[in-house]
């Protein structure tokens, strides 16, 4: 039975995009955010990471403020599944309620 494919503009009207849209293990993608933490206010934030179905290698990234919202490029640890969701430094959680962003990864 075939995965559904997340694609890169999925989660746009969250203010969430990744690029390369379709990401592949082994090589680095940036995370690009402006949702609801960052139009609420907030300074700094994370990108809570993991991959698979069971958050894999979970790794919180530091993201940058940029002029359009926050950016983070992180590595791409296994080919199967990408889950982000963001916490701000008061640990206030976009986890698209409950959903998480999750995007497919190529092999």
């Amino acid at each position: 039975m075939p995965r559904n494919t997340r694609a890169n503009n999925d989660y746009m009207s969250n203010g969430i995009t990744i690029k390369p849209a379709t990401p592949t293990a082994g090589e680095n993608l940036t995370i690009m955010y402006d949702g609801l933490l960052s139009k609420s206010g907030a300074s700094h934030l994370y990108a809570h990471v993991g991959f698979d179905s069971n958050w894999n290698h979970v790794h919180d990234y530091p993201m940058i403020k940029t002029p359009m919202g926050f950016e983070a490029t992180i590595p791409v640890m296994e080919a199967d599944t990408l889950n982000i969701c963001f916490k701000d430094c008061a640990n206030n959680w976009d986890n698209n309620c409950g959903a998480n962003y999750s995007f497919d990864i190529s092999k």
